[in-house]
């Protein structure tokens, strides 16, 4: 069980911060049940009821500092997502969100990144589907790291970047 204050990862939605646990009567039996109160990261105002028990999202706690810096370290020998064909690209990507694993979600990002490549040598844009997709498994992954490492999510696009220039800058042995 999650404690009041901390950070998780819910379902789709991404980083929560669990704001409270309450007890609510279920309307059949008025049996009591547990859920959290959680807040979604970089979404004022918005709030979610979730069971702590018996719940069909993930719920998972964020990685911690050092499991953020090993992920970033890693990024270069992941894979890109394995897709058939163009018909189960969406299905493929709504997959790998639904995880709630950092890996899947930078499986996406590194996909896009190089579809985005090649489109653009043929002179054509990212689909909107793609760039959707895109755009959410930056703000998962991104949001998520930003709490371990402690800095705004919006620079650790730039962070990561730095930190693999740097790594590929030392030699091995």
């Amino acid at each position: 069980m999650f404690g009041k204050g901390e950070y998780i990862v819910y379902g789709t939605t991404g980083v929560c911060r669990v704001r409270d646990i309450t007890v609510m009567s279920a309307e059949e039996g008025g049996r009591e049940k547990l859920y959290y109160v959680l807040e979604p990261v970089g979404v004022a105002g918005s709030r979610i009821m979730t069971p702590v028990e018996g719940n069909k999202s993930v719920l998972r706690p964020i990685m911690s500092r050092e499991e953020a810096y090993r992920l970033i370290d890693g990024i270069r020998d992941m894979d890109q997502l394995r897709i058939a064909d163009d018909k189960q690209r969406e299905s493929r990507y709504k997959e790998a969100l639904k995880t709630c694993d950092c890996r899947e979600w930078i499986g996406i990002i590194k996909t896009l990144h190089f579809r985005k490549k090649d489109r653009m040598a043929r002179g054509k844009r990212l689909t909107e589907v793609d760039e959707r997709y895109l755009k959410k498994a930056k703000e998962n992954l991104y949001r998520e790291l930003s709490i371990p490492l402690e800095i705004p999510a919006e620079d650790v696009e730039r962070f990561i970047t730095k930190r693999i220039e740097e790594r590929e800058e030392i030699p091995e042995g």
